[in-house]
């Protein structure tokens, strides 16, 4: 099985892209994981919010294949606690997909087409957080999960 992290937009921050880093190294470690970034296309503040959407929709696409199980971070989504969320990690390798996808999407969200091909959402938080911080608090997130999975003293309860 893979994991695949897919991000609209890039992170400007040095401090979060060593974190990202750091995590995506960790999570090597468990299972094959790889971060995509799609870039912001050009004139974004020009283009609609469903234009937008759209536009992003299609290059999420490109990296998208028959059989992927999809999951979008969606402010709407479910919350899981760590240890749930270990669990939901530890279902899917269960159920032998080959690639799980999360998706975190551009300022707008996802356009339908998105949401349409995805199997799930998850929040991370009732809160908002940039989208550059949802990804090191995912990755994070998704290191802790394989670390209480192997049982290993990371998390404390």
């Amino acid at each position: 099985m893979k994991i695949t992290l897919i991000n609209i937009g890039k992170t400007n921050e040095q401090f979060l892209s060593e974190g990202i880093s750091k995590y995506e190294k960790r999570i090597q470690h468990y299972i094959s994981f790889e971060i995509i970034y799609l870039f912001e296309k050009k004139n974004a503040k020009a283009r609609d919010e469903k234009e937008q959407k759209d536009l992003e929709g299609k290059q999420i696409i490109k990296y998208i294949e028959k059989g992927d199980y999809i999951i979008l971070l969606d402010e709407h989504g479910k919350q899981y606690s760590s240890v749930d969320f270990a669990g939901a990690v530890q279902h899917q390798l269960n159920k032998g997909i080959k690639n799980l996808v999360f998706i975190i999407g551009g300022a707008f969200g996802f356009s339908d087409e998105i949401y349409r091909l995805a199997h799930e959402k998850i929040s991370l938080s009732l809160m908002t957080f940039s989208h550059q911080l949802v990804r090191l608090i995912f990755v994070e997130q998704l290191y802790r999960a394989f670390t209480i999975l192997k049982g290993e003293p990371y998390h404390h309860k």
